[in-house]
């Protein structure tokens, strides 16, 4: 078990000493297993006490986590015996490998309970003595392509990258190799193996030789010796032959306590220190007391060892110039030699070598090369080493100035001049082949410049030319290239370059071009180009171009670029293809009137005419519920209105347009909404004012005499303001017709007369403008009222019938109407049953309603017996025309006369009801006996003193036997 909680792995760091408890009924224990044989570790749990299965963690080392290692070498098992109750864990390590060695641990945990046991696994070879065992080799990161990759590292935590395959070496036991070393080779061994302090280490190898004694406190103890790299963990071990012994580590004569850094563990007899992350400081001497015996040891922190992390490259140069091989290590300021053929460079002052350190950047100079500097320098630290060759040449031929690329127009001079660092002559080639000077070809030489020169270029001078000079294997290049403009040759095209096709057929359009070299032809339309494939494509040949575009669309309409480019320059031209094609069908059309067999439609034109002008439309109709079209015209309609005719009344119809162009006849409009050919109904009958306010005018008709299949949808009722104008307008005979009373009801209207001409029809407003209509919606009575009209005003009125073929004929009040309300005088209609006596028995409803006439509204007011009625007894409720009079529960006190009075402003009228509330009467008082006689008596009484607040009107006499009482 661990000694203390801080010094547990991650997770038993996390758990309070009062936590743990003893969990294993059987702990895993140290086995040993030679190289390629299986293991087994088997670790067991009693689950008599425990609701669930406990959860176990194989680890090695300290924190590496074993679960996510499982594969090929290591398989976790687990298993539960129901009899016994005890949980089984396995552990199996498959084909061991060296690497596998080392510390492991198992952690059971469950709820608040924790348990862990350390164990070891030492590997080893049958056949020879294997190397010191260092458990970072577990942690070696491995490439994909070995056969260990994956296998108990954490490698897959790390960002994946190849490695370069490198031969594993054992490690070397540096105090081995001092013991056994020859004096003289102290000093390499010390840099090699990154000693800095090589003087004190003598001195501590010097006491290693001492014989120990042989200790009867410990029957195993320390290594004369250990090493360890800077940031790794060591592990000192001793074994007690006395395990009762108290036990003390010490380093450097200070005694270690327990921490995060220093571990104590108990195994038997065993008592283990663990030192984590070593460091610089920790390189000490160590010693371990029990009572007074004492076993020492020394440790050997030694610093990683230094890489090359860049190495050195292979250099050329010219003799004379500066020199720079430049390295990188892994550690600043570190201790490098640099070697040239396998012989160590003096870093001295003197030396015509200087080395130069920047941190982890070591760069060796030679300011001046000289031919004799050509060899292998190498530089070598204590963990790698590299090399590079220099090689020194003589200085080469300069190139002042190199031919230039050129590339002329057909007929131009041809101009190549160069210059060299030497007055050398050379020879001038094309394509390989030497160039001798001619009447075409000129060669000059000058000094350092040479010059090649052809006044009029022709096609056969395109090619590569190159200049050698003399005695040096160089040469200097050079391209010529010959140019001709591209040009389009567009003579065959009609005017403005348009090119017409019909819809549905296939265009080629071929254009001639002409270039050298041949120019690169690119189509487009837009912003988008055309390429070699599709329906529409460009197809390119040396002397001409090709726009194919299979079955041509509407869409395809429009301008298209060529464009021919070539190292000479560029042509392009604008190309109008315009496709033709039937029209889109035109808008469905709208039928604006209908008759008693005719009806006027109109459409829009179709919003595309296809590329050519419309001729005209074909119209056609059809019954509604057939599916046969008519048409209705065999000549074109130029206009956009047609009238069709010889309909029959009442059946609904639907119709539809083609367009027409010179390419054809559209598809057909969409139908338009059906419609019926009905006739609209003669105006209303018997227009006549209902009655007046002084803010509305109530008019009341008749039905026409004749509606028709069309039947009647509502009535329009319209009004005017008098003084705005008159134009002709009815007859004398509708005249008289409208003057004669339509109603019984007296209704007192105010009519300004008007003369008429007897020689002409009555005149009569008809600014048609100025009409207001009265009622948005259709209205389906034969009664309106016109509201919000101002006091005083003299409007005239007219109503329209409406159906579905539209507005009838107005028919016209005859006279202006004057907006101002008829006074009329109050009347009581009392109902006839209310002239008598009106009757309730006590606790009856009285509930009376008893209605009026007059105008403007009357007030109403009540009294009972001469006296104002007690609202809170008696409900009343008046409205305009009557007043409801209403007793929830009579009482006798509800009795007597109420008398009710209309008034309307100084004219009033008057009326008196009578309500008797009744109740049963008393008893008859004083009954007597007159006389009694055979089977009879004589009986008298007084009348009861409550009659129950109406008229006796008769007794009722009851007699009974004595005995049967």
């Amino acid at each position: 078990v661990w000694s203390l909680g801080e010094g547990a792995p991650e997770e038993t760091e996390k758990r309070d000493d009062s936590q743990r408890s003893t969990l294993f009924v059987e702990k895993p224990q140290s086995g040993s297993v030679s190289v390629g044989g299986n293991i087994t570790f088997i670790a067991k749990v009693e689950a008599k006490d425990l609701l669930r299965k406990p959860n176990v963690k194989w680890f090695k080392g300290k924190w590496m986590d074993l679960a996510s290692k499982a594969g090929k070498h290591l398989q976790l098992k687990e298993s539960f015996e129901r009899h016994t109750k005890i949980h089984t864990f396995e552990m199996h390590i498959i084909q061991a490998k060296e690497n596998y060695a080392g510390n492991y641990r198992c952690e059971v945990s469950y709820k608040d309970k924790f348990d862990s046991c350390s164990f070891d696994l030492e590997v080893t070879e049958s056949s020879q003595a294997t190397p010191s065992i260092d458990i970072r080799s577990a942690f070696k990161r491995s490439g994909d392509g070995q056969d260990d990759a994956g296998e108990l590292d954490f490698s897959g935590l790390l960002k994946r990258r190849e490695v370069k395959q490198q031969e594993e070496e054992p490690e070397v036991d540096v105090w081995e190799l001092l013991k056994n070393a020859n004096p003289s080779e102290y000093e390499k061994i010390a840099f090699q193996y990154g000693i800095t302090d090589l003087r004190g280490m003598l001195k501590r190898l010097k006491r290693m030789r001492r014989e120990v004694k042989k200790s009867a406190a410990f029957a195993k103890g320390l290594d004369p010796a250990y090493q360890v790299d800077k940031g790794g963990k060591v592990r000192f071990m001793v074994e007690l032959a006395d395990p009762t012994v108290e036990l003390k580590w010490y380093k450097n004569g200070q005694e270690i306590r327990p921490s995060a850094k220093y571990i104590f563990e108990h195994k038997g007899n065993q008592r283990i220190l663990f030192i984590n992350n070593c460091t610089m400081t920790d390189d000490a001497r160590y010693y371990v007391t029990a009572g007074d015996e004492k076993c020492s040891t020394e440790l050997f922190v030694r610093d990683p060892p230094i890489l090359v992390t860049k190495g050195l490259e292979d250099t050329s140069t010219y003799v004379g110039e500066r020199v720079e091989l430049s390295c990188e290590v892994s550690e600043d300021d570190a201790n490098v030699k640099w070697f040239r053929n396998g012989v160590e460079l003096p870093n001295d002052p003197k030396s015509r070598y200087r080395i130069k350190v920047e941190g982890k950047k070591h760069t060796l100079i030679i300011e001046e090369a000289a031919k004799n500097d050509n060899a292998t320098y190498s530089v070598m630290t204590t963990g790698g080493q590299s090399e590079a060759k220099l090689s020194v040449d003589l200085r080469p031929l300069k190139i002042s100035l190199a031919l230039e690329d050129q590339t002329v127009r057909l007929g131009q001079e041809i101009h190549l001049k160069c210059e060299i660092s030497e007055n050398v002559s050379g020879k001038w080639y094309k394509n390989g082949q030497l160039v001798e000077a001619s009447d075409r070809v000129k060669l000059y030489h000058k000094g350092r410049i040479h010059r090649f020169v052809i006044a009029s270029a022709a096609v056969d001078d395109e090619g590569e030319y190159m200049f050698v000079p003399d005695a040096y294997n160089i040469n200097i290049p050079c391209k010529v290239r010959v140019v001709d403009p591209p040009k389009l040759h567009l003579d065959g095209l009609g005017e403005n370059n348009t090119v017409t096709v019909v819809a549905g057929s296939k265009l080629r359009l071929e254009i001639p071009i002409t270039g050298e070299p041949t120019p690169k032809v690119m189509w487009s339309k837009g912003d988008k180009w055309i390429t070699d494939s599709g329906r529409i494509r460009a197809e390119t040949y040396p002397d001409s171009s090709c726009l194919v575009i299979d079955t041509a669309e509407r869409e395809d309409s429009g301008p298209f670029r060529i464009t021919l480019k070539n190292e000479a320059g560029e042509d392009s031209a604008l190309i109008n293809i315009k496709v033709v094609d039937v029209p889109d069908p035109p808008q469905s059309p709208n039928v604006t009137e209908v008759g008693e067999d005719w009806c006027v439609m109109t459409w829009e034109p179709p919003a595309n005419d296809g590329g050519s002008p419309i001729l005209g439309y074909f119209i056609e109709r059809k019954k509604k519920q057939s599916s046969r079209w008519m048409r209705l015209n065999f000549e074109l309609c130029k206009e956009t209105t047609f009238e069709p005719k010889k309909m029959i009344e009442g059946v609904a119809y639907e119709v539809r347009v083609f367009a027409v162009n010179a390419i054809g006849i559209s598809k057909p409009s969409m139908p338009s909404k059906s419609f019926v050919p009905l006739a609209v109904t003669s105006p209303p009958t018997l227009l006549a004012v209902d009655s007046v306010t002084d803010t509305s005018v109530t008019m009341k008709w008749r039905p026409p005499d004749h509606i028709g299949a069309a039947g009647l949808d509502g009535y329009v009722v319209e009004y005017c303001f008098e003084g705005n104008g008159f134009s002709q307008g009815i007859s004398a005979d509708q005249s008289e017709e409208l003057l004669e009373p339509p109603f019984n009801r007296e209704v007192d209207v105010f009519i300004t007369p008007y003369s008429f001409d007897s020689s002409s029809p009555p005149l009569f407003p008809k600014l048609a403008d100025e009409w207001i209509v009265a009622n948005p919606e259709l209205t389906d009575k034969t009664k309106f009222t016109i509201n919000g009209l101002p006091t005083g005003s003299k409007i005239l009125v007219r109503v329209k019938a409406v159906n579905a073929a539209g507005e009838s004929e107005p028919r016209y009040h005859p006279q202006p109407i004057l907006v101002k309300e008829v006074i009329e005088p109050p009347k009581i209609r009392l109902p006839r049953h209310l002239k008598q006596t009106y009757t309730r028995r006590v606790g009856e409803t009285v509930n009376l309603v008893i209605p009026f006439q007059g105008r403007p509204r009357a007030k109403v007011s009540w009294q009972k017996n001469g006296s104002p009625i007690d609202k809170n007894q008696i409900n009343i409720r008046n409205t305009e025309n009557d007043t409801i009079i209403f007793i929830r529960k009579a009482e006798r006190g509800h009795s007597g006369e109420y008398d009710m009075k209309v008034e309307v402003e100084n004219l009033e009228d008057k009326a008196t009801i009578d309500i008797q509330i009744v109740d049963r009467p008393g008893p008859p008082e004083v009954v007597t006996i007159e006389d009694v006689w055979g089977e009879n008596v004589n009986l008298s009484w007084k009348p009861p003193k409550d009659d129950g607040n109406a008229a006796i009107t008769g007794y009722t006499i009851q007699k009974a036997d004595k005995k049967s009482m």
